[in-house]
């Protein structure tokens, strides 16, 4: 059977850029792609990384079919802050006039907004579409791209998706921030493409009849999305650039490319 893998951020670099199309036996695993994968090149390359099976997040147990699309992830942008070399990074803001950040990629329900843009996010225009008569807070993370990372300074980002699950995720994210703090409205922009500094590249609004609600749930969907979500940012500095490291895929995502290439 043939399979479809797909690499993002810098395993593009090492992988190659384009999908690439993999010939397994019926039956065949995620550890036995990895597997093969690592039969030409050493298997740390893929240490760490999170797969993906037709954009859900998959283990190494999981069973590939013909025209399967596996998606090579490595840790998503936003990492730690004692990651060194990590990249400048923004979030954030609620609204539901996409107009205002771009086109949409998800029409959703009134209550939760996502989107992912080209196109400078407009987060006056999009706070000013989340209020309503019943809240009582409105809490807001906005994301900058900022003019240096430890000293070296940035001239710009360069943000990348795999879009089709990102979309898939944002939307969960937002509708288990609804469901888990109880607030009303959530509202999430996320920007890809080149971000000049002083941009915003992520935008969160909470919307709720409580502050504390509010900031709780504004709180746990950056720690989380900069965990989770497949956004990966390369960051051009004077003297080079690099992809940002990320911080460790939560329990249970990670798939050990190293463990499976000796055990399959």
């Amino acid at each position: 059977m043939r399979i479809q893998v797909l690499p993002f951020g810098l395993l593009k670099d090492w992988l190659g850029a384009s999908a690439a199309a993999i010939e397994l036996p019926e039956g065949a695993t995620v550890a036995d792609l990895l597997a093969r994968l690592c039969v030409s090149r050493p298997a740390e390359l893929l240490r760490g990384i999170a797969v993906s099976v037709n954009a859900e997040y998959a283990t190494a147990a999981c069973l590939l079919h013909e025209g399967d699309e596996v998606g090579l992830l490595p840790p998503v942008s936003g990492g730690s802050e004692k990651t060194a070399g990590q990249a400048s990074s923004a979030t954030g803001s609620s609204a539901a006039a996409s107009s205002a950040a771009g086109p949409a990629e998800s029409v959703l329900a009134p209550e939760v907004v996502t989107a992912l843009t080209r196109e400078p996010i407009d987060a006056q225009k999009l706070v000013a579409a989340a209020k309503r008569g019943d809240d009582g807070a409105l809490v807001v993370f906005d994301g900058i791209v900022r003019n240096q990372t430890r000293g070296r300074q940035t001239l710009y980002l360069d943000y990348e998706a795999y879009e089709e699950m990102a979309v898939k995720q944002l939307d969960g994210l937002a509708r288990e921030a609804c469901s888990r703090f109880g607030v009303r409205q959530v509202t999430m922009v996320h920007r890809l493409g080149r971000l000049e500094i002083c941009e915003t590249s992520i935008l969160i609004v909470v919307a709720s009849a409580h502050r504390a609600a509010a900031f709780e749930a504004c709180r746990w969907l950056i720690d989380t999305i900069k965990k989770t979500v497949p956004v990966w940012k390369k960051e051009t500095f004077q003297d080079g650039a690099v992809w940002a490291d990320g911080e460790p895929f939560p329990a249970g995502l990670a798939v050990n490319a190293a463990e499976t290439a000796h055990t399959s």
